[in-house]
């Protein structure tokens, strides 16, 4: 599945091809509206339609089939070679079009010629606002990234600190009485809020599943029997990357909005399943027998989450089902 923010992804999405036949439809009314002499402006139209979208569309094909070299490169190196490919493109197709209609001219003359050159130069100025479009367009989405971004700093600082307080609590009660479990939970959380601190970036699945076990032991020492885990993980995981601590805010809305609430055992189920070239990650809980507390929250922590996996082309789902609330975490393959 393509990345959303990649820049050549961007470039052969179904909405990049949609506004190119609209503009190049769009340029040949232009020209077809122009006050030169023209006999028929229907034809004309017909024809520098044709030849525009055989032009740019042609380019979007050639750019597709270079996908993993272009996929590489930067927004502007991309967006210089396109215009490069543009050009050439253009070319093609002019000397095609005055080949079909050359028997029309005396040998000899310079009418080719002229016709290549505005061609070519039709398609240069049109690629330049193009090109140009394109660059606002993407420091325009890089702006409204690094915004999301940083609203999902807020959201992840808002949720850090009652885990840390709740933790810390859990480990000094047991200092005196079970030392070794405290001195585990203290380098399981150093682990977490390491994990916390490097950013957005991606790990492996393997890795980010660590972390959610870590912090689902954290838990199940402070609940202890009213909390019960079930793991359905395949021994051959999928070979990808997700965002890191990903499944942990799922694990701790399963943990806040079933757990806490139950005045009995609470089963929480953590699964991993192949979807698509990507992964399915499902956390399910039994609901509280209150109707009131069973609908209360799972907000927080998955706003903030599925915007991050949304950004990168996946989702997040939630449901109610046999009286188990579902959070489930789409991942899309590389």
């Amino acid at each position: 599945m393509p990345h959303p923010n990649r820049p050549i992804d961007i470039l052969l999405s179904p909405t990049t091809l949609i506004a190119v036949v609209l503009a190049g439809e769009a340029l040949a009314a232009l020209l077809a509206l122009s006050p030169a002499p023209v006999d028929d402006r229907l034809v004309l139209f017909g024809l520098m339609s044709l030849g525009i979208q055989w032009a740019t569309l042609g380019t979007l094909a050639a750019a597709h089939a270079l996908r993993p070299a272009l996929g590489r490169l930067q927004p502007q190196a991309l967006a210089w070679v396109c215009l490069g490919m543009l050009l050439v493109m253009t070319l093609l197709v002019a000397l095609v079009s005055w080949k079909l209609v050359s028997f029309r001219h005396a040998p000899g003359d310079h009418a080719g010629a002229v016709f290549l050159l505005r061609a070519l130069a039709l398609a240069l100025v049109a690629g330049l606002l193009v090109l140009l479009a394109f660059q606002n367009h993407w420091r325009a989405r890089q702006l409204v990234l690094r915004a999301k971004q940083a609203e999902l700093d807020a959201l992840q600082a808002r949720i850090h600190p009652h885990f840390l307080f709740n933790t810390l609590n859990t480990g000094a009660a047991l200092v005196h009485q079970q030392p070794e479990k405290a001195e585990e939970l203290l380098l399981d959380l150093a682990d977490l809020f390491r994990a916390a601190l490097t950013g957005s970036r991606r790990i492996p699945l393997r890795e980010e599943l660590e972390l959610a076990r870590r912090y689902a032991g954290i838990e199940q020492l402070r609940f202890g029997a009213r909390m019960r885990l079930e793991w359905q993980v395949p021994e051959a995981l999928p070979d990808l990357e997700v965002p890191i601590l990903s499944i942990q805010p799922l694990v701790e809305n399963a943990i806040h909005h079933g757990v806490e609430p139950s005045p009995g055992p609470c089963t929480l189920r953590i699964a991993i399943q192949p979807e698509g070239g990507g992964v399915r990650i499902t956390v399910s809980n039994d609901l509280p027998p209150t109707p009131a507390t069973a609908h209360r929250g799972h907000h927080v922590g998955l706003q903030a989450l599925r915007a991050r996996i949304q950004a990168m082309g996946g989702d997040v789902q939630t449901q109610v089902a046999d009286d188990r609330y579902l959070a489930s975490m789409v991942v899309p393959g590389p």
